[in-house]
Parts: C-alpha cells; sequence; structure tokens
C-alpha cells in the first residue's frame, strides 16, 4: 500500500463534508477536510439554519401586528428593527460554525482553508492566500454543495437581481419584493418578507407553488399566501426582467396574457447546479452531467479511489440527504457497513408559515402505481391542541396501500408540523401499517394526534372526525 498522507481527504466542508470527515475520524482515520469559505458550508452559514432564525422572527412579527388580540393582548406601538433581524440570523450561523471546528477539534480532524482540485487519484491541490499545497490520500471524497442558477438575461448583480445569499443579509427592507421560482427556497423568503411588511410576488411556471408537494398541501398554502395578501402568480412565465430607475420590472407571460410585475428587487429562485468548476484537473478527467458529477451506487465517480457525495450529485439538494449519504459512503469504503441511502423516503420540509412536510408518495403519484390506496386526511381544525395554539389551519394527509394497510406517503401542512414528521420517516422505513399508526397511543394533547386521526379516517375508526 502506498504511504499517503492521509486515509481520506474530504473537498467541502458543509453538511456532507464535516459529516465525512467526523464519521472517518471516529473510525479512527487519518482525516484533512478543506474548505474554501466557512465550515458548515451553505447550510449552516447560509442556508438552512439562518433561513430559519429570519422565518421565526417574521412569525414572531406577524403574530404580534394580526394574532396578539386574540391571545388578549394588546400591543401598542411596536417596530420592527430589520438590521438587527438580520443580524440576529448571522449570530446564529457564527455560532454554529464555531460549533463544528470544536467537532473538528474533539476528533482530530485537520482541516484547512482553502480551494482544493483533484490532480489524480490519491492527489489533490489545495490554494490558500498563501500559495499551493499538494497532499495525498488513499481515498478522496467530494462534497462541494452546489450554488443558485440564474436565468438568461437574469444574471444577478447582488442588488436589485439577487439570490438566497444576497436575500439573507439586504441593508434595508425593500417595500415590494418580486420572486421568480416558487420551490422551497423561494416561498420561504416570500414568507418572510410579507411577514415583514414587504408587498410579495411570486411567479411560477408550474401549475402550483411547491409543485413537488402534494397537490392538495400546495392548493392551501397558495390560499394563505392569498389571504396574507401575496400575489400569487402560477403557470407564469417571465420572459426578461427589466432594470428601472425605481429597481426592476419583470415582463411575464401568465395564463391571462403579458403583464408586467413592477419591484424594488428580484430574488431568483430557479434552482441550483453543482459547484465543480475548477474541481477536476485535466489530469484527473471525471464525469459532469448536468451540472453534477456523475456517481454510481457507490458514490465513485470516474476517478480512482474519489467519491463524491450531498448537493455536487445533484438532486434532491437536502442537507439531511447529504448528511447520510456521506455517513454510509465512509462506512462502505472502510469496511463498516454496506448500508446505502433509501430514496425512495427522502423527507422534506419547507419552513413556510404554515409549514410543509412530506415523505414519500403523493395521492397522484400513489395512483399511477396502479395500486389500491386509502387516503386519510384530518383537519388542524378538529385538532385541541391546535385550536388552544390559535393554529388552526392545515391538515395530515396520509396514503396507505388499500391491499395491505402499509403507509406510502405522508403530506402535512400546519404549524409544528416539521417536528411531526420524524414519527412517519420511521412508520414508513418500518412499514407500519394504519391499524398500527392507530393503535400506537399517542399523548393527549398534541399536535400528533392528528397523524393517529388520519390514520383512523382511512379506516373509518377516527374518533373525532
Amino acid at each position: 500500500m502506498a504511504n499517503y498522507q492521509y486515509d481520506l481527504i474530504v473537498l467541502g466542508g458543509g453538511p456532507a463534508g464535516y459529516a465525512a470527515a467526523i464519521r472517518a475520524a471516529q473510525l479512527k482515520k487519518r482525516v484533512l477536510c478543506i474548505e474554501k469559505e466557512n465550515l458548515g458550508g451553505t447550510c449552516l452559514n447560509w442556508g438552512c439554519i439562518p433561513t430559519k432564525a429570519l422565518l421565526d422572527s417574521g412569525k414572531f412579527v406577524r403574530k404580534l401586528r394580526h394574532d396578539a388580540e386574540h391571545f388578549g393582548v394588546t400591543v401598542k406601538d411596536f417596530s420592527v428593527d430589520f438590521p438587527r433581524i438580520i443580524r440576529r440570523s448571522r449570530d446564529i450561523a457564527s455560532r454554529l460554525n464555531k460549533g463544528i471546528a470544536h467537532l473538528f477539534s474533539k476528533y482530530q480532524v485537520k482541516s484547512e482553508l482553502g480551494t482544493g482540485q483533484v490532480l489524480a487519484p490519491h492527489k489533490v491541490k489545495v490554494s490558500t492566500t498563501g500559495g499551493t499545497k499538494e497532499y495525498t490520500a488513499q481515498y478522496i471524497i467530494i462534497a462541494t454543495g452546489a450554488k443558485q442558477k440564474s436565468l438568461p438575461g437574469m444574471e444577478f448583480d447582488g442588488k436589485r437581481i439577487i439570490g438566497s445569499r444576497e436575500a439573507m443579509t439586504l441593508p434595508e427592507l425593500p417595500k415590494r419584493l418580486a420572486v421568480i421560482g416558487a420551490g422551497a427556497i423561494g416561498c420561504e423568503f416570500a414568507d418572510f418578507y410579507n411577514s415583514m411588511g414587504a408587498e410579495v410576488t411570486i411567479v411560477e411556471f408550474m401549475d402550483h407553488i411547491l409543485p413537488n408537494e402534494d397537490m392538495d398541501v400546495s392548493i392551501l398554502l397558495e390560499r394563505s399566501y392569498a389571504k396574507r395578501g401575496m400575489k400569487v402568480m402560477t403557470r407564469s412565465k417571465t420572459e426578461r426582467v427589466e432594470k428601472t430607475d425605481a429597481g426592476v420590472r419583470l415582463h411575464v407571460t401568465s395564463p391571462e396574457g403579458p403583464t408586467t410585475v413592477d419591484a424594488d428587487v428580484c430574488l431568483l429562485a430557479v434552482g441550483v447546479t453543482g459547484n465543480v468548476d475548477g474541481l477536476f484537473a485535466a489530469t484527473a478527467p471525471a464525469t459532469i452531467e448536468k451540472g453534477h458529477i456523475k456517481v454510481d451506487r457507490d458514490n465513485k465517480t470516474s476517478v480512482e479511489d474519489v467519491y463524491a457525495v450531498g448537493d455536487v450529485i445533484g438532486p434532491p439538494w437536502l442537507a439531511h440527504v447529504g448528511h447520510h449519504e456521506a455517513i454510509c459512503c465512509v462506512e462502505r469504503i472502510f469496511g463498516v457497513s454496506q448500508h446505502y441511502v433509501d430514496y425512495s423516503m427522502i423527507p422534506g420540509c419547507t419552513y413556510t408559515h404554515p409549514e410543509v412536510a412530506s415523505i414519500g408518495l403523493t395521492e397522484r403519484k400513489a395512483r399511477e402505481t396502479g395500486r389500491q390506496i386509502r387516503i386519510g386526511r384530518f383537519p388542524f381544525s378538529a385538532s385541541g391542541r391546535a385550536l388552544a395554539a390559535g393554529e388552526t389551519e392545515g391538515f395530515v394527509k396520509l396514503v396507505f396501500d388499500a391491499k395491505y394497510g402499509q403507509l406510502l406517503g405522508a403530506h402535512m401542512i400546519g404549524d409544528g408540523v416539521t417536528e411531526l414528521l420524524s414519527e412517519l420517516v420511521l412508520a414508513q422505513k418500518l412499514e407500519a401499517t394504519e391499524d398500527e399508526l392507530i393503535e400506537a397511543m399517542h399523548p393527549h394533547p398534541t399536535l400528533s394526534e392528528a397523524i393517529m386521526e388520519a390514520a383512523g379516517v382511512a379506516t373509518g375508526r377516527s374518533i373525532h372526525l
């Protein structure tokens, strides 16, 4: 065996990269992690965590404005300090970033700040402000993540046409915000800026916002956004974005015909592409398809002993997917286990208000399989806990196989449903049936009872509906 400096080099320090590095170190391997910006990657520093801080600030403001009297509280003359809300979000990201550094120290993972490039099998070059270095390792894992895509003629300028990173650090609240793309990122930022008081317009090419979710969920969220004063334009295409003295003007083709949308700022949220630029030297040609690294079932690239995990290999572009890919990959490499990620059971959460959470087949997808199904749906308006919290919007919808009773999919919209989802993730993994969900005693009063009741609706056994 060659005398390598490390057992594993990881390129990227995000949820996939740092998980790979730590797991390998737990297995007593010599590990180097190379990160070009901040440990924690996009998720911790510019995605999952700081956006949730913003959304929770927005929820708090909205409750003060619209719900205080419902709870018997009179609030007068409060003001919103927008820069301070932004600063709180950044402080949380900074704190968690330091946490990753602590974990690296605890498990003796070495790290370097710089840009990595695969020169050949087992060899990596790192470019830093002080020059370049070369390292060798028995294995290399690439976890460089992804970046936001622009559209032709709508390139980011950081001020009037922005991506999610700029949306998290705007110096002042825009009066009007246009959002192109109504996936999770677009919907979450629309939610936040609406809560802050901005006039928000969403333009989505597909039939509904959150087009990958169950249709009932998407429709309810659209109605909720409309009630809050947002303008939602579905089945609409933004042809071009014109910069004006006042901001931007979107030229949109909608079902009603051509129209324009004026805004101070336009947020482009139309998807991501892998961070692959300059990642492989000509001496290590990896296969890149549609902006992402192509890997096989074992996460191997076309370069010997070089693997890739996380967003850089393509959808579903979720931090928890990258995390699990990294753990499985490391454990297979070093012979600990032969476990693989089950891509049929990927939980998804969108932290709008109301929240959206799902796993498994939508009703439409389940019907397309040709099997007979049963649907159980329980509204939070019939939940005592939801009534007490003043959060009755939404429902739990469960999809079951009619023959065997197996849970095929779960789709929820409502306050706190992202925290309810893990029960259904476990239920689906263990092939739980509707009877088992009903007979598992759920504590009262909790929102989780809606899961038990939804299963009951599917079989005619719900007590409270």
